[in-house]
């Protein structure tokens, strides 16, 4: 009997665990619905489709270039003004990674690309605003750029992170990296961990099936990402933690201005002449 009442209570406790991860699953994806999915669709329903000119500016910018790309000179001009290398100068590549986010890999399927494009920005446009997306879409992708200068020029060794100069001539990744630092962003400000892990994991599965300089920037892309989420809404805490690591300055409080006429005047060389000329100030009249 003892048994069996021990085998009871187990099932019942197995019973009970499961319940509650199921009804904190579906509270999680129902939420996750809503920020993600729910909110936009009611934002642009409200602000039409000029809600979306991020959106369609980025898809259109894709598929221009990419048209372009498709000629012998097309593609020439394509790779001068947008194509980055680490072995540019820095002030050229920081100069073509704007437009870099319109360049698309010609290796892989446009379309496919140009519909992630969308989504991202989209979400992110409605979410967050276009100034928030642009600064989180340009971050991302220059932080992947300038790592990415840095392995080269670390070179091979450093346990895996440098990488040997034949990288150099690589193509940057284009606007892939955006887009994955706005669904990061997005995910991490939503409180969306199905989209996070969507995210994060497909760009952790690639770096270990594909190791390439691509698969490198994006990660670096997905830890930027994942910090400006982290500081998103905090901007009085973080100056506020910058204030203090500064040095303090001119914290003495100054005498205050009234006193200064209650002081003995500057030539009086003893207390007492201060008496001494008010009487005979007081004789004379």
């Amino acid at each position: 009997m003892s048994a069996d009442r021990s085998a009871g209570r187990r099932t019942d406790q197995v019973r009970s665990v499961l319940t509650h991860l199921a009804r904190f699953t579906g509270r999680t994806l129902r939420a996750e619905w809503r920020a993600v999915v729910v909110d936009p669709v009611r934002r642009l329903a409200r602000r039409g489709l000029s809600g979306l000119l991020l959106a369609f500016v980025a898809a259109f910018g894709v598929i221009f270039f990419h048209d372009l790309a498709q000629r012998p000179t097309g593609a020439l001009w394509v790779r001068r003004l947008g194509g980055v290398t680490a072995d540019l100068p820095l002030w050229l590549s920081l100069l073509r990674t704007p437009v870099s986010l319109y360049v698309p890999a010609l290796d892989l399927p446009v379309w496919a690309g140009i519909t992630q494009l969308f989504l991202a920005f989209a979400l992110a446009e409605l979410g967050l605003g276009r100034t928030r997306t642009l600064v989180t879409a340009y971050a991302t992708t220059l932080a992947g750029t300038l790592t990415a200068r840095l392995m080269i020029a670390i070179g091979p060794g450093w346990w895996g992170f440098g990488l040997p100069p034949e990288c150099g001539k690589v193509l940057d990744t284009g606007p892939s990296a955006a887009v994955v630092g706005l669904f990061t962003y997005l995910a991490v400000v939503r409180r969306a961990p199905v989209v996070f892990t969507l995210t994060g994991g497909s760009m952790v599965w690639e770096s270990i099936a594909v190791p390439n300089l691509a698969g490198r920037e994006h990660l670096i892309a997905v830890g930027v990402a994942v910090v400006l989420g982290l500081l998103h809404g905090r901007r009085e805490r973080v100056r506020a933690v910058v204030r203090s690591m500064l040095p303090i300055r001119g914290n003495v409080a100054p005498a205050p201005a009234e006193a200064a006429p209650l002081l003995a005047p500057a030539c009086a060389g003893r207390p007492g002449n201060a008496a001494r000329d008010v009487s005979a100030t007081f004789l004379e009249h």
